[in-house]
C-alpha cells in the first residue's frame, strides 16, 4: 500500500498551471512559469574580484617588483577612462568589480603591495605572484548573452530574484496560487475563539494545514466545521470541490459517525488509495471527484474533459494531520502552484 501511495501521486503530479504577471519583488516565494534568459554576457566584462593592481603576470617572474602605475579604474568607469594598454613594467589601480584592461592577465590583491612616488611618476612594488586569470571573472564566465539562467517550475528564493534582476526583468510570469479548500469534521469540533465545553476541542488543524499550504505556495480557504450529519457534510464537500484541491481532516477512520468516505463514494468520486501503512497518518484518502470542477487549469482552445478536483481526507489527529499533508498533499499542491516535480521522500522500516 505505501508504494501504490507514491505511485497514485506521483500518476498525479503533472497538473497545468496558469499564469500571471507580476512585480519582481511580488514574485519572491512564486513558481516561475517562463524561462529567463540573459539579455548580456553575465559579467558584460572582464571583472576584477579585488581591490588591487591590474598586472601582466609574467612582469612577476621575479620578487619584488616594481612596476609603473599608468591609472586608475573603478567600478563602474566608462569605457574611454579605462587604460588600453598596460606594457611592460606597468600597472593599474583597480577595485572590485571594476573592468580588467585587455592588456592585464591577472589582479594582485593591494595586501601585497606598497606604493610610492618618484620623479618619474607613481611606482608600486609588489611581493607576491599571480597567475593567469587569478582574482578575474572572464566575461560571460556566470552566463552568456541568452543562455537561460532560471528554468520554468523553479520556485523563486532571494537568489533567483536577484538574479532576475541582474538580466533586467522588472516583471516576471507566475504560475497562480492554488486555492486549497480546507475541511474539519466532527460535532466535537468547535471555532478558536468559542468556549470549549467539557468534550469539545478547538479547530487547530484547519490552521495548522492553512499554515502548511501557505508554506507550500496556495492559498487556504477555510470552510465552517463540518458536522456528522451526511447531508450537511456533502454541502460542505460541494463547497470545497469548487477550489483547486480540497483537504479534509477527520471522519476517515471505521467509526460510526466517519463519513467522509461515505459522502464521497455517494457523489461518485474515484478513490486512488484509502489508507497507506504508516504511523501516524495511516487512515488517509485520496482521489478526485466533480468532473467539471474549476481545478484543471486548461490551456485556451483545449475540448478535453475536466477530470474534477483531488481531494485528500486526512485524520483527524492534529499530528497526523500535519505528517500526512507533507508527505501525501504537498506534493500535489506544489504541482497545481507549477512547481517541477520532485523525488518523494519516504523513510521506511524493514
Amino acid at each position: 500500500m505505501w508504494v501504490e501511495a507514491q505511485a497514485a501521486l506521483v500518476r498525479t503530479s503533472n497538473v497545468p498551471a496558469s499564469g500571471e504577471s507580476v512585480d519582481l519583488l511580488a514574485a519572491a516565494g512564486r513558481v516561475l512559469s517562463e524561462f529567463v534568459t540573459a539579455d548580456r554576457d553575465i559579467p558584460p566584462f572582464p571583472r576584477s574580484t579585488r581591490d588591487g593592481y591590474a598586472v601582466r603576470s609574467t612582469d612577476l617572474s621575479q620578487l619584488p617588483a616594481t612596476l609603473e602605475v599608468i591609472g586608475e579604474i573603478k567600478a563602474g568607469e566608462k569605457l574611454d577612462r579605462i587604460p588600453r594598454n598596460i606594457g611592460r613594467g606597468q600597472t593599474a589601480s583597480i577595485m572590485t568589480g571594476a573592468p580588467v584592461p585587455a592588456s592585464a592577465d591577472a589582479v594582485v590583491m593591494v595586501e601585497y603591495s606598497s606604493r610610492h612616488n618618484s620623479q618619474d611618476g607613481t611606482q608600486v612594488e609588489i611581493t607576491r605572484s599571480v597567475v593567469p586569470g587569478e582574482n578575474i571573472v572572464a566575461r560571460g564566465a556566470e552566463a552568456r548573452e541568452d543562455a537561460r539562467v532560471l528554468d520554468r517550475g523553479v520556485r523563486l528564493n532571494a537568489a533567483a530574484v536577484a538574479l532576475a534582476a541582474s538580466v533586467g526583468k522588472s516583471r516576471l510570469q507566475v504560475y497562480k496560487r492554488p486555492r486549497v479548500a480546507v475541511l474539519t469534521t466532527g460535532d466535537e469540533i468547535v471555532g478558536v475563539d468559542a468556549t470549549a465545553g467539557p468534550t469539545q476541542i478547538r479547530n487547530s488543524n484547519s490552521y495548522s494545514l492553512a499554515a502548511q499550504i501557505r508554506e507550500a505556495g496556495g492559498e487556504a480557504v477555510l470552510l465552517p466545521v463540518a458536522p456528522d450529519e451526511l447531508r450537511g457534510l456533502r454541502r460542505l464537500i460541494e463547497e470545497g470541490l469548487k477550489s483547486d484541491l480540497l483537504l479534509m481532516t477527520g471522519g476517515v477512520s471505521m467509526g460510526r459517525y466517519d463519513l467522509v468516505e461515505q459522502a464521497l463514494s455517494e457523489m461518485h468520486a474515484e478513490f486512488f488509495f484509502t489508507g497507506a501503512k504508516i504511523q501516524p497518518g495511516r487512515p488517509v484518502v485520496f482521489g478526485k471527484c466533480g468532473a467539471g470542477a474549476p481545478f484543471d487549469r486548461l490551456r485556451a482552445g483545449s475540448a478535453r474533459e475536466r477530470p474534477g478536483t483531488y481531494f485528500f481526507g486526512l485524520p483527524g489527529n492534529p499530528v497526523s494531520t500535519m505528517v500526512t499533508f507533507e508527505l501525501f498533499a504537498r506534493p500535489i499542491l506544489e504541482a497545481l502552484a507549477g512547481e517541477s516535480p520532485r523525488n518523494l521522500i519516504f523513510s521506511m522500516r524493514s
